[in-house]
């Protein structure tokens, strides 16, 4: 596999820690370059032949409210989490087309699914949400395969204050497995995940 990030030594601390450049290639990619997005799936094909699927994961989030953050703030979240994810698919759609299989996994939220007030970061996810249906459709005529993660609340940095009782990273992991590893014949279209506490 071949990880992208822009943090070079996170990515090369997890690489080795999953195997090493035999199994896990790391490569820096700002997800808002199309070119990186590029030059990662490339990578991939050229080290293991083939582009079996690409995870698109990159997002960050903002406070709610509309008078909260600043407008460049804003625009690096949308960039990345709105045009990144449209950059994703492009890159390997091209490659997924050429091989007649492949399969787009995107990040999505319980925030792509409801309104939040004030929550500019929700849109985004909504966006996202869209694209994922809006690619399924676009690939219905083959066996390409598109799949929705959407967590609701995960116990990552993204928080300021780290929520008590949410799911892991690791739990959003063995979902994403669950999706890539299912036969041929049966596509996962959207996954929804919340901690057993969480009702909205």
């Amino acid at each position: 596999m071949v990880l992208g990030a822009r943090s070079e030594d996170r990515l090369r601390e997890l690489a080795a820690e999953l195997g090493g450049d035999e199994v896990a290639v790391p490569r820096r990619c700002d997800v808002t370059s199309f070119d990186d997005q590029e030059a990662l799936v490339r990578e991939g094909v050229e080290r293991f032949g083939a582009l079996d699927a690409f995870f698109a994961n990159a997002g960050f989030g903002a406070a709610r409210g509309f008078l909260k953050e600043t407008p460049e703030h804003w625009r690096s979240m949308v960039e990345t989490n709105v045009l990144g994810a449209a950059f994703s698919i492009r890159a390997a759609l091209r490659r997924f087309r050429e091989q007649d299989s492949g399969h787009m996994v995107l990040t999505s939220s319980v925030a792509g699914r409801r309104t939040l007030p004030g929550s500019l970061y929700s849109a985004t996810k909504w966006a996202v949400t869209a694209m994922g249906e809006a690619l399924r459709t676009e690939v219905a005529d083959s066996p390409i395969k598109v799949t929705l993660v959407e967590p609701g609340q995960v116990d990552t940095p993204f928080f300021d204050n780290r929520p008590t009782g949410a799911l892991t990273a690791d739990d959003v992991a063995g979902t994403v497995i669950f999706a890539l590893s299912q036969p041929p014949h049966v596509d996962l279209n959207e996954i929804l995940v919340r901690p057993i506490n969480q009702s909205a």
